[in-house]
């Protein structure tokens, strides 16, 4: 909940559009009226809006769902439960993955607390539970 993958120069949180159903209904709006409030067409696909605020007098640019307000200190998503796939694997995407330099670099620019922290699970653990628990 400290909302750094979610803000920082301007970027794009690609998304299906089953997820966009989903992020609609989570929000309780039409699907029409969540792509002309709360999406952007870039080139052929679709992404989320950013709202630019202003910290520590550096313009960032937020994620449309993320909620600094609701909860002082700090930082949620108001789609939590539907948020694309895009945000649900940060930090696991495979450019973070490639070497430890990798996920150090990806640490640096977006710092997240739970990166290097918990319980290590060796990847045949992971494709067990993968394939036993299929999407």
């Amino acid at each position: 909940m400290c909302g750094n993958c979610c803000t920082g120069p301007e970027g794009v949180v690609w998304f299906s559009s089953d997820e966009g159903k989903e992020m609609a209904k989570a929000i309780g709006v039409s699907e029409g009226d969540f792509y002309r409030d709360y999406a952007r067409k870039v080139e052929n696909r679709w992404s989320l809006r950013e709202v630019v605020i202003e910290k520590n007098g550096e313009a960032l640019h937020d994620c449309i769902f993320l909620d600094r307000t609701s909860s002082p200190g700090k930082a949620m998503c108001r789609v939590y439960l539907a948020r694309p796939t895009q945000c649900r694997t940060w930090p696991f995407w495979p450019e973070n993955l490639t070497s430890r330099r990798a996920w150090n670099g990806a640490k640096g620019r977006t710092p997240c607390p739970g990166m290097d922290s918990g319980t290590l699970i060796p990847i045949e653990s992971i494709r067990v539970l993968r394939d036993q628990n299929p999407p």
